[in-house]
């Protein structure tokens, strides 16, 4: 059995300026129900907009982890995010009343204190863990993050920091078990920064309300106006960064990170690779449960018949946000007799089409009384990219992104294994029934 779920038994606050951009913002962090994840609330914007803090809502930026909903963004959540983590809370609800998260000392240590102080309670549910199952690489020049199967059920962290003769930090390396007191040996240490760095940022407009001493920063011989907390503070607070953006997974992580000179990016991008293993064992689990619709359930929703109808069974609807399904690549389909001969893949255009009927059968459920049809409208950012050949097994999912009165527009991918196989966003227009005769069709 997996460790059970946790949230906090009580509501707690915390304010102060934001590490970038010096704006103020009080954080209040709310229990929430099994299944919640986490999600940060801006209330400061006239209207509550929810961002679930997971990696599809990460947007580019420099030196921090942020997350985006449209044009609302909220900076900085990684130390926060690793506070989370090294605490083991899966479900909380944390409302904001600015851009940024306070960026208190530059570390951990006063959300983790702030929790502890909430109380760290067990749920009814077992944590969702993903357990990494075979290696999985991503490189940025020299910079290097490995995720490994876990040698112990439990997740470790290596990171190997190699500034070379670049003094003070030089190579520190720090080896870490989640769980082995985050709160002493992981939350204290700081964001550093060397001092040409530093004054690079300020003449970028971020970090003016800063002092030396508030934050860590460098020069030749050490901290100005600290003091280290650890004589490798800087590896230390690697290891915090790194802990904070695993948990855009969504979920616990049982494996072995090896890190060499990484940052939010490379983070990042190894976070996206790890989605699509634990979409592809979560696929798998789905894919032995009797469908939610079988054949003939489809083909009572979807016009389209042989050859054209390209979802076998539906796996998983949440409501009339997402679905999964199934499609079944076999040779004996007439495509294959042409495309091509001897070397036989199924067309990128018809694993558009399977996402966009997965997507009609989706969108069914929120219009089933209304009187009216998808119909397809337009392609945004397809991408194919692997091959499918038969005996394949397309997983298809569908996300809704915003239904209107007129339009539908949907986020599709779909997978085979844990590869992703084509992604695209897919608009729909909304049609009465009786005009859709006149209508392209899904």
């Amino acid at each position: 059995m997996n460790p059970l779920q946790k949230t906090i038994a009580h509501e707690v606050s915390l304010s102060g300026p934001g590490l970038f951009t010096g704006e103020p913002a009080t954080v209040t962090f709310k229990p929430a129900p099994v299944g919640h994840g986490i999600v940060f609330i801006r209330t400061d914007l006239g209207r509550s907009v929810r961002i679930p803090a997971v990696i599809k809502h990460i947007t580019k930026r420099s030196r921090r982890s942020t997350i985006r909903s449209g044009a609302d963004a909220i900076e900085t959540v990684e130390h926060c995010m690793s506070a989370l983590h090294g605490l083991q809370i899966d479900n909380v609800e944390i409302e904001i009343s600015g851009g940024e998260l306070p960026g208190v000392d530059g570390s951990c240590l006063p959300y983790v204190k702030l929790l502890q102080e909430a109380g760290i309670v067990d749920q009814s549910a077992e944590k969702h863990i993903l357990r990494i199952s075979e290696p999985v690489q991503v490189s940025d020049g020299i910079s290097t993050l490995v995720a490994a199967p876990p040698e112990n059920d439990e997740l470790q962290i290596i990171f190997d920091l190699d500034y070379g003769q670049q003094k003070p930090i030089g190579r520190q390396i720090f080896s870490y078990v989640v769980g082995d007191d985050f709160a002493s040996q992981i939350a204290p240490a700081r964001t550093f920064v060397l001092k040409h760095e530093a004054e690079a940022l300020r003449k970028s407009g971020l970090g003016l309300h800063l002092k030396p001493g508030d934050v860590l920063v460098l020069d030749d011989n050490g901290p100005i106006d600290t003091q280290y907390r650890f004589a490798d503070e800087c590896v230390r607070h690697k290891v915090l960064d790194v802990l904070g953006d695993l948990y855009l997974l969504g979920c616990t992580i049982r494996g072995k990170i090896i890190a060499f000179r990484s940052g939010h990016s490379l983070n990042h991008m190894l976070v996206r690779r790890l989605k699509l293993m634990l979409d592809a064992q979560r696929y798998r689990q789905l894919s032995l449960r009797e469908p939610v619709m079988d054949i003939r359930k489809i083909s009572r929703i979807l016009p389209h018949r042989y050859p054209m109808l390209l979802v076998d069974r539906v796996i998983a609807i949440d409501g009339d946000e997402r679905a999964v399904g199934i499609k079944n690549v076999s040779y004996n389909e007439p495509i294959f007799q042409g495309h091509y001969p001897g070397m036989p893949v199924m067309p990128g255009v018809l694993i558009v089409e399977a996402m966009a009927q997965l997507s009609g059968l989706l969108l069914s459920r929120k219009l089933e009384h209304s009187g009216k049809l998808p119909m397809l409208l337009s392609m945004d950012k397809v991408k194919l990219r692997r091959p499918v050949t038969p005996g394949d097994q397309l997983m298809l999912e569908a996300e809704t992104i915003r239904v209107k009165a007129r339009t539908g527009h949907v986020r599709c991918k779909a997978m085979v294994g844990d590869q992703l196989a084509a992604e695209a966003i897919i608009k729909f227009m909304l049609v009465d029934e009786d005009a859709a005769g006149n209508s392209p069709g899904v």
